[in-house]
């Protein structure tokens, strides 16, 4: 393998033309809720906070993280779940399972999201691990990987319990993550949805309790709660202009205006920048070739949500080697671009050879044609 030099270019640059800088700074929205956050879900940038580190109850908002392991389970092997009166003897919201139902997984999922069935919920603990404390240990073993620190889960509904308990920040990283996950957002998103149960056959329509999907422009989820004891909870999600937040109220006595004022606010002080070098020619020196040099770009436009006042800030690095040995080949990795904020890596992008180059053909010198002369004397047959 042989080595590279690389050179390291750092271009300080303005994004001016691309986003008004001066911009007017929101003022922070007032809420009603005992803790509340607003984050970036592509970079896990608080934009607001309210006691965001407060352990509070979170009520059927827990059904996320329920619904997250279900779908995951349900990617593997979608089983038909028999309802027994055990998953069903439970208080609260329900999606109307009945003992000696026949659903899948993907249907609970969808039970739990839409209608914030605590039936749904215990039915898919019970049947992925045979228990709500064993499925408990479940959730607390993925939040432990997922980076909520402060979380810990006890039962797959949200109903009451004393060690049942999470942050506005802990329900902010799970919001993000779930949205990720697969399946998940394609469900959260929707208003209604009818799925089938398998025995007896029927149709049933579900109603998303998720007003904000009506209300508020961009809004692809997530999930409501409200018990006695948490009062009202609400984990939303909302995506604008390439940029995507998470926004989580805790005991919120108005928590649909305190989402909009949230998510309002959030995106006031996110932007989300594109960088194409697809179409920035850069020359880069050949050695052996039929040609001294070949043009290298971007492969690709690559973005990056930052926040508005740090646009101008950003640093373009150039890394490349000083020369190539040829042959080279269309669409062959030779570089690579950054872009860096604080000296931080917000986005790259691989930069590529645009055209085939061949390598000059040998011709043997003197020396060469003398010694291969020699060779073949000696070494005929």
């Amino acid at each position: 393998m042989k080595l590279k030099k690389i050179a390291t270019v750092f271009l300080s640059f303005l994004f001016a033309v691309m986003i008004p800088s001066g911009m007017a700074r929101a003022q922070e929205p007032g809420v009603s809720a005992r803790a509340a956050i607003v984050m970036c879900a592509d970079n896990g940038k608080v934009l607001f906070a309210k006691n965001e580190k407060e352990t509070l109850s979170m009520a059927s908002t827990t059904k996320i993280m329920t619904a997250m392991l279900t779908l995951e389970a349900a990617q593997a092997d979608d089983k038909e779940v028999s309802i027994t009166h055990e998953m069903v003897a439970v208080e609260g919201s329900s999606m109307g399972l009945m003992p000696g139902d026949v659903v899948t997984l993907e249907t609970l999922a969808k039970g739990m999201l839409l209608s914030s069935g605590n039936d749904a919920a215990n039915a898919a603990a019970i049947a992925l691990a045979g228990s709500q404390q064993d499925f408990a240990a479940m959730m607390n073993e993925k939040a432990a990987q997922i980076g909520m620190k402060d979380t810990h889960f006890v039962t797959p509904s949200g109903l009451d319990d004393d060690n049942h308990y999470t942050t506005a920040y802990d329900m902010a990283v799970l919001g993000a993550y779930a949205m990720e996950a697969p399946g998940f957002q394609e469900i959260a998103s929707q208003r209604s949805l009818q799925v089938d149960f398998i025995n007896p056959a029927k149709r049933v329509t579900l109603s998303n309790h998720n007003r904000l999907l009506s209300m508020y422009e961009g809004c692809i989820g997530v999930k409501t709660g409200f018990t006695k004891k948490s009062g009202r909870c609400l984990v939303s999600c909302a995506q604008r202009n390439g940029v995507r937040l998470i926004a989580v109220t805790l005991n919120a006595p108005d928590d649909w205006n305190d989402h909009q004022n949230m998510l309002n606010y959030g995106f006031s002080q996110v932007k989300s920048v594109t960088f194409d070098d697809t179409a920035t020619a850069i020359s880069l020196a050949l050695a052996g070739g039929i040609s001294q040099e070949v043009t290298v770009t971007g492969n690709a436009p690559v973005k990056a949500t930052v926040g508005a006042e740090d646009v101008d800030r950003i640093q373009k690095v150039v890394e490349l080697p000083q020369f190539e040995y040829a042959p080279v080949r269309k669409g062959q990795l030779v570089g690579k671009i950054r872009y860096l904020l604080d000296g931080t890596e917000i986005a790259s992008s691989d930069l590529v050879v645009q055209q085939d180059v061949e390598a000059i053909p040998h011709v043997p010198g003197f020396w060469e044609r003398v010694g291969e002369f020699f060779h073949n004397l000696f070494h005929w047959s």
